[in-house]
Parts: C-alpha cells; sequence; structure tokens
C-alpha cells in the first residue's frame, strides 16, 4: 500500500513497550509494528502472548548502531524507550548506562534523520532533572542530545521526548516489592517514611507518550502533572489493601536516591508552558553567539520547581484507592 505506516518502539518488550504495543494493536493507525530489543526470551514470550502479524521482531542493541540500520529504515514514527533504568545498577557501572542511554539514544536519532523517519519521542524520567545518579544524568544527557539532534534544520524529522516519574507497579519498582514482601510475611523495607514519589500508572505514562506524539515539537519536552505520595502512605495502604500484619522496616536511603523526585527544575519553570494536564517545556533558542546575551541580559522569574513535595499528596484513603486500580492488585484480590 502507498501510505504503509510504520512505527518502530525500541526497549518494545520492556513494561512500556509492551503499554503502547498494547494500545496500538488493534487501531488502523500502523500498517506495521516493529519491536526492537535484546532479549530474545522476552521477545519470545510477547510474540506468543499477541500472535500478530502486524508485528515484527528485531534482536539488536541500541549501542551498536549497525544493528539499528535495518529496523529504523522505512520507519515513520519512533518511541524510544530502550534505556538501563534500574538506579544501583546505573551506579555501579556508570560507562554502560552511558553506552545504553546517550550513545544508544544518539544512534536512534542519527539514524532516524539519515532514513528520514516522521518524528522520535524519547522517554525520559524525573531523575534527569537535578541528577544526582548515573541513570539520572545519562537520561538529561540524552535529553540534551535530542534537543541538540533537533536544533538541525536541514532534518525532515521532528525530535521530542516526555519526562515521567515512577510507573506504579512497572518492574523492578517498589510496589512488586512491597507485595511480594507482604506475601512472604516479611517486613516492609522503606529506605526513608518521609521520601515522596510521584504515582503515575502505566496508561497515564501511555497517554502522555501519545500527547507528545501528536502535538510535539522540535526540542519539546512533555510532563505530566501527577500525584505523589509519601512511601510510608503507600507501604500503609498495600497493608490494608491486603490486610497483613507485616511490619515496616526502615533501611535507609539507598545508592543515588532522592528523598522527592523533580520533573520540572526551576529554570524550566520560568519557559514552561502550563496546558492544564501537562507542562510543555521549550527548548533553549540561544545559539553559541553568547555576546549578545551578556549585553542584554535576561531577566529570569523566580518561580518554584515541579516536584513531588510540593504537588498535591494522597492520603491513604486517595494512595488506596489508586492502588485498587492496577491490574497487579486486582489480580490478587482475585484469588
Amino acid at each position: 500500500p502507498l501510505f504503509m505506516s510504520r512505527l518502530l518502539i525500541t526497549g518494545g518488550t520492556g513494561s512500556f513497550g509492551k503499554a503502547l504495543l498494547s494500545k496500538y494493536l488493534n487501531s488502523a493507525e500502523f500498517d506495521e509494528i516493529r519491536i526492537f530489543s535484546r532479549d530474545e526470551k522476552k521477545q519470545d514470550d510477547l510474540r506468543n502472548e499477541i500472535k500478530s502479524s502486524k508485528v515484527n521482531f528485531y534482536i539488536g542493541d541500541v549501542r551498536d548502531i549497525n544493528s539499528l540500520k535495518s529496523v529504523i529504515k522505512g520507519v515513520d514514527y519512533i518511541f524510544h524507550a530502550a534505556a538501563l533504568k534500574q538506579v544501583p545498577s546505573c551506579e555501579f557501572f556508570p560507562m554502560e548506562a552511558v553506552k545504553t542511554n546517550i550513545i544508544g539514544t544518539n544512534n536512534v536519532l542519527t539514524l532516524a534523520d539519515q532514513y528520514e523517519a516522521k518524528k522520535v519521542v524519547v522517554l525520559s524520567t524525573d531523575k534527569a532533572a537535578y541528577p544526582i545518579n548515573s541513570m539520572g544524568m545519562t537520561k538529561a544527557l540524552m535529553e540534551k542530545v535530542m534537543v541538540s539532534n533537533s536544533r538541525n534544520l536541514d532534518s525532515k524529522t521532528i525530535f521530542c521526548g516526555t519526562r515521567y516519574g515512577n510507573v506504579m507497579a512497572s518492574r523492578g519498582s517498589v510496589i512488586p516489592l512491597f507485595i511480594q514482601q507482604i506475601k512472604e510475611n516479611k517486613p516492609l523495607t522503606l529506605t526513608n517514611p518521609d521520601m515522596t514519589r510521584f504515582m503515575m500508572n502505566l496508561s497515564e505514562a501511555v497517554d502522555l507518550v501519545m500527547h507528545a506524539f501528536k502535538n510535539g515539537d522540535n526540542g519539546e519536552i512533555y510532563i505530566q502533572k501527577s500525584p505523589a505520595t509519601k512511601i510510608i502512605t503507600l507501604a500503609k495502604a498495600l497493608l490494608e489493601i491486603y490486610d497483613s500484619k507485616s511490619k515496616i522496616k526502615n533501611i535507609g536511603v539507598r545508592h543515588g536516591e532522592k528523598m522527592y523526585e523533580t520533573l520540572v527544575t526551576k529554570e524550566e519553570m520560568s519557559k514552561a508552558v502550563d496546558q492544564g494536564s501537562f507542562y510543555k517545556i521549550l527548548p533553549d533558542d540561544r545559539n553559541l553567539n553568547y555576546d549578545e546575551y551578556f549585553s542584554k541580559g535576561k531577566k529570569e522569574i523566580p518561580i518554584n520547581e515541579y516536584n513531588s513535595d510540593n504537588t498535591s499528596l494522597l492520603d491513604l484513603s486517595e494512595m488506596k484507592k489508586l492502588l485498587l486500580n492496577l491490574p497487579l492488585i486486582k489480580k490478587d484480590l482475585k484469588h
């Protein structure tokens, strides 16, 4: 067909990639969806799960530009979700995070430009705002790489991004861990009870990416406003839902952990556009001719950052209500 439209999802077998895939699997928007990732077992599981001729699987690694060529060629749209994102692992192997999150992203963007894809949406994290750990630092640089690619006026490709907080119940996150501890009658291990985190479910994260996909222009980064909660509130809510007598044990803050997460920094807030449910962060449009900025200067308005401490905090009953909507918990409560 003349107007065949192709979508590529890098890291397509992760929690997020799979959620995106299920959103587009039965829609007429794309004639072919390509899944690119390194894990053949996860690809095989997904292939058997969806059994769709519309989806094609490619094994490879974003770090290896050659493994990306055949999959990016002919693609119209790319959701770039491939990343190393577990904070402690990135802390101990920072160069691995650099290779995947920064160089890997640059490989995807370089080929997207070369093969004239229409749009690329890169997925970033709240940890990229005021980064204190390797994971956040590499994601912050990933955003900079995206913005710098977006400045190429000869490019036919639009590069934009999203930044979102923890996705509730995603692989390796705290909710599945707490649930496992409850089931094994073990104490719930809290790093610090007053720590706050944004609470966003997977479908909201997908909505954010789709919002960027529809509206994103060059160099823009989109953030969805989300409620947050204290980790102690989350733990108590789970104990009540599972009617558990497990104790709560404070184990101290882990490698590279923050007390609260920031989604939009103070500096970005001064140029962010409030879109109701979203913030749109515009790219810095200044060029390298610094003289004009020094001579004119720019008045900065003092403004607050947007973080999980100054957004609306969910109380126990609100947190429970949110948790009861998670598929993982619904499934447990059925049994």
